[in-house]
């Protein structure tokens, strides 16, 4: 079981910056981060393989970047030009499948407690 911790959220104005961080015990294939709004379903956000390749959901395409810092063990994900509508709780997650990267929340095995973000309008 990989043991995961969030850090970084806040509270920021729209239009403002946030970068999250994960640090990991153990380095999956497919790691990402996904976010869940009150009353509404957890959603994919992104997710970044071993091999550096990235996939982002619509919403945040051009805005938010997912990176990973292997030494440190580390995800990140910096978020711009952030709306009212990127409010939530941020998990970062990783997934067992060793040959195959989705972002679907049921692909993943080990999530984070959680790193809340809140923007103003």
């Amino acid at each position: 079981q990989v043991q995961l911790v969030e850090s970084g959220g806040g509270s920021v104005q729209a239009g403002g910056s946030l970068r999250l961080s994960c640090g990991y015990t153990s380095r999956r294939y497919c790691m990402g981060w996904f976010r869940q709004a009150p009353g509404k379903e957890r959603e994919g956000v992104a997710y970044i393989t071993t091999y550096g390749t990235t996939v982002y959901a619509d919403s945040v395409k051009g805005r938010f970047t997912i990176s990973q810092d292997n030494a440190k063990k580390t995800l990140y994900l910096q978020m711009s030009s952030l709306k009212p509508e990127d409010t939530a709780m941020y998990y970062c997650a990783a997934s067992m499948d060793t040959s195959r990267c989705r972002l679907l929340a049921a692909d993943f095995s080990s999530w984070g407690q959680g790193t809340q973000v809140s923007v103003s309008s």
